[in-house]
């Protein structure tokens, strides 16, 4: 029996899976390690966060002695916060490329922090490309620092970040990403994709629960970061200091998140590490997709486009369909799906991340038509509309 098959449990006592970006369905040992309490000065939670600091700096393999990793409290949004206030100097100026809701809020986040910045907004459907960073760059020297979401959760887009790395360390700039929802399925190797810093989330890809995020950055720019941050706690140079001086964290850490997350990251290297884990999510992802297009669902994206974090369909055309009654019927079934967010035609999202396996998704498909068939939709084509804009992606 393999790792991944040995944590792959059915939820206890009626849980649904929860097919969301995360949260997300975590093991059992996972859960089980919140049960105990610890001190946030004592040694042993002092060793339980280098564990957690050096574990995740061994996902980056090759090239990571030259980052160090900062654990900061609160949800992944507050970590984006905290990277952004803290990278990008006051008078910074900022190029975010959106092409859904995170990176449409890394924009207000901006804004509220005071830092000069400029939109990339290729709407719902399109990845940001790299000329077109490279001409916006050439266009605009003022700009310091380029903001790349790496897996757009409310589109399921996989963004090309190399390519993007590329085109803004040619022009002399600096890039940091948001791998909220990739990293640790997905491969963010500082050999290969330069970056001077990156953030994620307890919650996501590691199967950890909600309660703190991290910023793994570069050691000169969490150097420079000092003085550059608006806030006392969202202070990722302090923090980092901090932690390096005396082993705690600065304010009361989550204890309990930090026990559960140190058993999840345990987890994800028997599974076999970013190859491994990023492996079933592909499968489920390949399972789920096959299965719901079988029964006439469209994807917004092209196969080309799809992240094996999370997948967006559109909502069929037949007038029988009623998302809230779709919703209710599938978690009756044990699965709990995520509505859309896209502006122009009406979706859904079903994520493939969490303590699932292709099995669990071929679950899911059949749950879908059943679902179908006691709402009396016969059909669950899109329609036309999102079809034309879906062509517009391969345009």
């Amino acid at each position: 029996m393999t790792a991944s098959k040995q944590q792959i449990e059915p939820p206890r006592l009626g849980e649904p899976y929860l097919l969301t970006p995360g949260p997300l369905t975590t093991s059992y040992e996972v859960k089980e390690a919140m049960l105990r309490d610890w001190g946030s000065w004592d040694d042993d939670f002092r060793g339980m966060t280098r564990e957690l600091r050096a574990g995740l700096l061994a996902l980056l393999g090759e090239g990571s002695d030259e980052f160090d990793c900062v654990p900061m409290q609160g949800s992944g949004t507050f970590a984006v916060e905290a990277m952004l206030a803290s990278f990008v100097p006051r008078d910074g100026k900022a190029l975010v490329l959106a092409n859904g809701a995170y990176g449409l809020r890394s924009a207000q986040t901006l804004a509220y922090l005071n830092r000069a910045h400029v939109v990339l907004d290729k709407g719902d459907y399109l990845p940001p490309r790299g000329d077109e960073v490279a001409q916006i760059l050439a266009d605009d020297p003022d700009i310091t620092h380029v903001i790349a979401i790496h897996c757009e959760t409310s589109s399921g887009i996989l963004n090309p970040v190399e390519e993007i790395s590329e085109a803004t360390y040619a022009a002399g700039r600096k890039l940091l990403v948001d791998s909220m929802s990739a990293f640790g399925a997905v491969d963010l190797k500082p050999s290969e994709i330069r970056y001077e810093a990156m953030v994620s989330s307890a919650n996501k890809c590691i199967e950890g629960v909600p309660g703190f995020g991290f910023v793994i950055a570069r050691k000169d720019e969490l150097e420079a970061a000092k003085g550059n941050s608006h806030s006392l706690s969202l202070d990722v140079h302090a923090q980092w200091a901090h932690m390096n001086k005396t082993g705690q964290w600065r304010f009361t850490p989550p204890t309990h998140v930090v026990a559960a997350f140190i058993v999840a990251l345990r987890a994800h290297a028997i599974e076999g590490g970013v190859a491994g884990r990023g492996g079933r999510y592909a499968r489920n992802r390949d399972v789920m997709v096959q299965g719901m297009r079988e029964l006439g669902f469209e994807t917004l994206l092209d196969s080309r486009w799809l992240s094996p974090i999370i997948v967006t369909f559109f909502c069929p055309a037949d007038e029988k369909f009623v998302f809230d009654t779709f919703y209710g019927l599938m978690k009756d079934k044990g699965f709990i799906i995520y509505p859309g967010k896209l502006t122009v035609v009406d979706s859904f999202r079903v994520g493939c991340i969490g303590q699932m396996d292709e099995h669990v998704m071929q679950q899911v498909v059949t749950a879908a038509k059943e679902s179908l068939e006691e709402m009396g939709v016969a059909n669950a084509a899109p329609p036309a509309r999102a079809l034309e804009e879906r062509a517009k992606l391969a345009a």
